[in-house]
C-alpha cells in the first residue's frame, strides 16, 4: 500500500524531538535494521492514519464502540508489526533527519510469511488483536486478494521483482521529495538487474506520481467487505536500460552513499 501524500492534521501527533544520530545526512537514503523498527513504524502509523486501507481492518462494525485511542494503538501495532517483519526479511529504507520518509520493501524471492519471521515480527499477534471482522477483513480477503493479483500481474516474474509494499513521510517531510529519493534508490537497483518492481496505491492522487517515476498502471482492484469499496490501483515499473559506463559509476556512488543501521 503505498502512500505519499495524507492529512496534515497528523502532523499534531508527531514526536518534537530527534531519534536520529546527528551524522546521519538529511538526504542520504539508509537501510534500517531491527533496532530502528520503532522509529521506522512511527513515520509510517502518521503517514497512513488516514488512509482507507489501513482503517479497513480497524472501521468495522464489531469495534464501534471502541474509543479512538484504542483504535489508533491498534493501528500503530498493525504497522509497527509490518514493518518488524521487512526488518528481519525485507529491506526498510528511511531519509531525513528524523526517519521523515520510510520504505517497505520485499526483494525478490523474499516474503513475510514464514513462520519464523510472523514469530519474530510479533504479526502472530494480530489473530487477538483484530476484531472478528477486522480478521476476516484481513487474514481471508485482504492477504489472499493482493497474492492473487501480483501473481497474476507478474506472471513468471512473480518471485523476480521487486514489491513497494509501504511508502510514506511524515506530514511535516512532505515536499522535500524523499519519497522520490526513496523509490529511485531501490529502482535503480533494480534496473541495474533488469528486474521489475510492483505496487498497489491505495490514494488515487499518488498514481500520477508514480506514473512520473516510471510506473504503468495496470488495473483497479477493490475490497468488497465495507460500503463503500476500498479501491487498489496496481502499477508496475518495467526495469529501465542503464549504460554500462553509468551502471559502473552509480553502483560505486550508491555502495558510498547509503549507510545501513544495524
Amino acid at each position: 500500500m503505498a502512500q505519499i501524500n495524507n492529512n496534515t492534521s497528523t502532523m499534531l501527533i508527531e514526536k518534537k524531538r530527534s531519534l536520529t544520530p546527528d551524522s546521519i545526512s538529511t538526504t542520504e537514503v539508509r537501510i534500517l535494521g531491527i533496532d530502528h523498527c520503532e522509529q521506522a513504524a512511527h513515520t509510517l502509523a502518521l503517514a497512513f492514519a488516514e488512509d482507507e486501507v489501513a482503517k479497513y481492518f480497524i472501521d468495522t462494525e464489531d469495534l464501534a464502540s471502541y474509543s479512538e485511542e484504542y483504535k489508533w494503538k491498534l493501528h500503530c501495532d498493525i504497522i509497527r508489526y509490518i514493518t518488524a517483519a521487512h526488518c528481519y526479511n525485507g529491506i526498510v529504507t528511511a531519509i531525513g533527519p528524523d526517519y521523515d520518509g520510510v520504505a517497505l520493501w520485499m526483494p525478490p524471492g523474499k516474503n513475510m510469511d514464514d513462520w519464523w519471521t510472523i514469530l519474530r515480527s510479533g504479526m502472530w499477534r494480530l489473530n487477538y488483536k483484530l476484531s472478528s471482522e477486522g480478521r476476516a477483513r484481513f487474514y481471508n480477503e485482504f492477504l489472499p486478494l493482493l497474492h492473487n493479483v501480483k501473481r497474476d500481474t507478474m506472471g513468471d516474474r512473480d518471485d523476480d521483482s521487486y514489491y513497494l509494499v509501504y511508502i510514506g513521510c511524515k506530514p511535516s517531510a512532505r515536499g522535500k521529495g524523499y519519497a522520490r529519493k526513496l523509490i529511485e534508490h531501490m529502482t535503480s537497483k533494480a534496473d541495474a538487474e533488469n528486474r521489475a518492481t510492483y505496487l498497489e496505491s491505495s490514494a488515487d492522487r499518488n498514481v500520477p506520481i508514480y506514473t512520473r517515476l516510471g510506473f504503468e498502471f495496470k488495473r483497479d482492484v477493490h475490497l468488497v467487505r465495507a460500503e463503500p469499496q476500498v479501491k487498489l490501483s496496481i502499477m508496475v515499473r518495467e526495469p529501465k536500460p542503464v549504460a554500462k559506463g553509468r551502471l559502473s559509476k552509480e553502483l560505486v556512488q550508491q555502495s558510498v552513499r547509503i549507510r545501513t543501521l544495524v
